[in-house]
């Protein structure tokens, strides 16, 4: 271990992963590299250009790493970076790592010969609604190729971010996207897709890299360069609205409100970002397993990488709702973490200063999000419980059983406003069961009124992210007597609460991929599940299309049955990545038990 922070950061094993930054390191001075000591202590090294390779906290602990190359034109640019999550995982960026194409004939058109990618911009912007200036921002000349014939081929860049499991691009699991930025000239902020699959944390750790490149190439002007936010489509969201800023400060024109105007889609480009005064910054202890988020002085949170709960703890300074009542608050250079009634210090990393306020008093809510699972939860390791994020192939990769089962039940949520029977059935339901849904439970519990939910696990890592998304809910309508009304465990443990609060109304049914190709396998599972639904009580079931062999030797009738492939929900995620591809004959079935 190094004492000198400069060296810790540049020749601790696994700082510095790309090649060419790792030669540099080796002979940095001589090199001509150089290093910036920031007022908070943090570190930042330079390339003898004035591009930055690695960022740190005062220790030498690394927040991110870039490597640039020179491009064609003579100019440098990001090849690639890696970020660094707050509880130890490395995440990935690539630029233009996902580009989508798509073919358009023109041949059929007049005068289609003389059509220019300007022409095809307009007409993309005609038929997406779009400002031409936002359709400029993303599609360059280059982007379009029209061949003798007429035949257009438009491709879309997208940034990709990627779970990078080691800490480098060698294993890297594609995980999401986000508009191609300018990394040599930041000049906008991006839309970004799949949100859903971010892993925690993963947000505010591009955005520091994205406001640490920008507070680089503004030096020596004199003007700052104001952001917008921009995409194709937009997609704001109050979420994105508070990560945008921590670290640049909006501002609408005239009188406007600048919270009111981004959630507008038509108008979210009209507000300007501008860099923040003390946008937050983090300090990692690796001894004791701990990052530590400051802004002006004031600790925001903090997050233990061994951490089984998987999140993190926060100040509680003006909170209406304690998240999943964890607080933390400063006494000294002790950082208090509290869970509820249990207490856990941790000493404040060596040369961290933070102010000491005094605890808002906050009242713990009436019920703890665990007494959902029966028995209490335990054994799920910390990495699974940071990593219970659903991930998507970005190639023609078949997608998993997990990450299937949103396709589902969105679409019957969305279905059960559009549709009124399939309303009325949701609706009614005074007792409902769920079966191997572990991804999507939150979605499957509606919030109109109290209702049983019995909910039979497989992935306990991912049911206790959603038992954690059940308990925001309850507390966002502050309904704490829903909870104890849902109870979770593995499908052996809640046999007998099966047994004692059925009969049900409503089933819902994921079979297991793994039983896809034994029909006796599912007849079991299928009987067992339905064992408890009552008479004339309603299934939605997830399966094979070959299950309907089995649904002829019980007492089921079939109402309808949908292709999960061809569900709408399933449609929007393939505007996103066009190659997605689902199990072949996944369906899903509306049953009524007779």
């Amino acid at each position: 271990m190094f004492s000198d922070p400069i060296a810790c950061a540049l020749f601790t094993p696994g700082h510095l992963r790309f090649q060419s930054t790792r030669t540099l390191a080796e002979s940095f001075y001589k090199m001509g590299g150089y290093v910036e000591t920031l007022p908070t202590g943090h570190l930042v090294f330079y390339r003898p250009d004035g591009r930055r390779f690695l960022a740190t906290d005062p220790t030498g602990q690394p927040l991110h790493e870039c490597e640039w190359e020179l491009n064609a034109n003579g100019g440098v640019s990001l090849i690639r970076a890696r970020v660094q999550l707050d509880w130890g995982c490395w995440v990935g960026i690539t630029p233009a790592g996902l580009v989508n194409e798509t073919k358009v004939n023109l041949a059929t058109k007049p005068n289609w010969q003389r059509t220019t990618p300007e022409d095809l911009r307009g007409m993309a912007a005609r038929a997406l609604r779009m400002p031409l200036e936002e359709v400029r921002w993303f599609y360059r000349d280059e982007d379009f190729a029209i061949d003798p014939t007429g035949l257009v081929t438009i491709r879309q860049r997208k940034d990709a971010l990627s779970v990078l499991d080691d800490g480098g691009f060698e294993t890297a699991r594609f995980m999401s996207c986000m508009g191609a930025m300018h990394w040599d000239e930041i000049d906008f902020l991006p839309v970004v897709e799949l949100f859903k699959s971010l892993l925690p944390g993963t947000g505010s750790a591009v955005l520091e890299l994205i406001r640490a490149l920008y507070d680089d190439q503004q030096r020596g002007r004199s003007a700052l360069r104001p952001l917008r936010y921009r995409g194709i489509p937009p997609y704001p969201s109050e979420a994105a609205f508070r990560l945008f800023s921590a670290f640049f400060t909006p501002q609408s024109g005239g009188a406007g409100d600048p919270f009111v105007d981004f959630m507008n889609p038509s108008k979210s480009q009209v507000v300007t970002w501008l860099p923040a005064d003390h946008p937050p910054v983090r300090y990692f202890d690796g001894r004791q397993g701990v990052c530590i988020t400051v802004k002006d002085g004031v600790a925001q949170k903090a997050i233990l990488a061994a951490d089984t709960v998987g999140l993190a703890y926060v100040n509680p300074l003006g909170r209406r709702v304690l998240p999943l009542d964890r607080s933390l608050r400063i006494d000294g250079q002790q950082l208090i973490l509290k869970d509820r009634e249990r207490e856990m210090i941790v000493s404040l990393p060596t040369g961290l200063h933070v102010q000491t306020a005094p605890s808002p008093r906050q009242q713990i809510s009436p019920i703890d999000w665990r007494t959902v699972f029966v028995p209490e939860l335990s054994g799920i390791h910390p990495r699974e419980a940071f990593g219970a994020v659903l991930l998507y192939p970005d190639g023609s990769e078949e997608i998993s059983e997990l990450a299937a089962q949103p396709f589902v039940a969105d679409y019957l949520d969305d279905l059960g406003e559009q549709d009124r029977e399939i309303g009325r059935i949701r609706s009614s339901a005074e007792r409902v069961l769920i079966v191997n849904g572990d991804a999507v439970i939150s979605t499957c519990v509606l919030f109109d009124r109290p209702r049983d939910y019995t909910v039979s696990v497989c992935h306990m890592a991912y049911a206790q992210r959603q038992a954690q998304q059940l308990w925001t809910q309850c507390a966002e309508i502050n309904r704490w007597d829903w909870l104890p009304r849902i109870r979770m465990g593995a499908a052996d443990v809640v046999e007998d609460s099966i047994v004692r609060h059925g009969p049900f109304d409503l089933l819902y049914l994921w079979f297991s991929y793994n039983a896809f190709d034994s029909l006796t396998t599912m007849a079991t599972t299928l009987a067992s599940a339905s064992q408890g639904l009552r008479r004339g009580g309603d299934a939605f079931v997830v399966g094979p299309v070959g299950v309907q062999a089995v649904l002829a030797s019980e007492r089921w009738q079939v109402w309808w049955s949908e292709s999960v492939a061809g569900l709408p929900t399933f449609t929007m995620h393939k505007t996103i990545l066009p190659n997605a591809r689902l199990k072949t004959g996944l369906t899903l079935f509306h049953l009524r038990r007779l």
